[in-house]
Parts: C-alpha cells; sequence; structure tokens
C-alpha cells in the first residue's frame, strides 16, 4: 500500500523529510537554498526550517515512532 492511502506510513515519511532535510541543512547550507522559496522547490528548505524550530517536538517524535514501530 502507498503511503499515500495509509495515515500513519504518511505521518512516518513526513517526519523523516523534515528530519533530513534539518541534518542536510546543519551539514551543508547551501544546498537547500533557493530563490523561489514559495514554490515547490523551496518545500525542503521550510521543512529544515521546521525541524529547526521545533527540535525538541520532531526528536519526541521520532522516539515515539521507534518505540511504536519496536512494539508492532
Amino acid at each position: 500500500m502507498s503511503a499515500i492511502f495509509n495515515f500513519q506510513s504518511l505521518l512516518v515519511v513526513i517526519l523523516l523529510f523534515i528530519c533530513t532535510c534539518s541534518y542536510i541543512r546543519a551539514l551543508y547550507p547551501r544546498i537547500l537554498e533557493v530563490k523561489e522559496k514559495h514554490s515547490f522547490a523551496g518545500l525542503p528548505r521550510k521543512a529544515a526550517i521546521v525541524g529547526e524550530r521545533l527540535s525538541p517536538l520532531v526528536s519526541l517524535s521520532c522516539i515515539v515512532m521507534g518505540i511504536f514501530y519496536l512494539i508492532q
């Protein structure tokens, strides 16, 4: 089943996308610099900003997701 049709898988994909973009921006900040900030290409930049500003919430979500998948 596709991650689009399964809500739990969609949340995992979004959470991993935010974590990946934040990690890439911390290592190589120039990769995510885009001239058009309001286009589809600016989505990784916005995800990196969300990951940086909400980092305690994002890390707690990763821990809960990991525990849930270990139990399941």
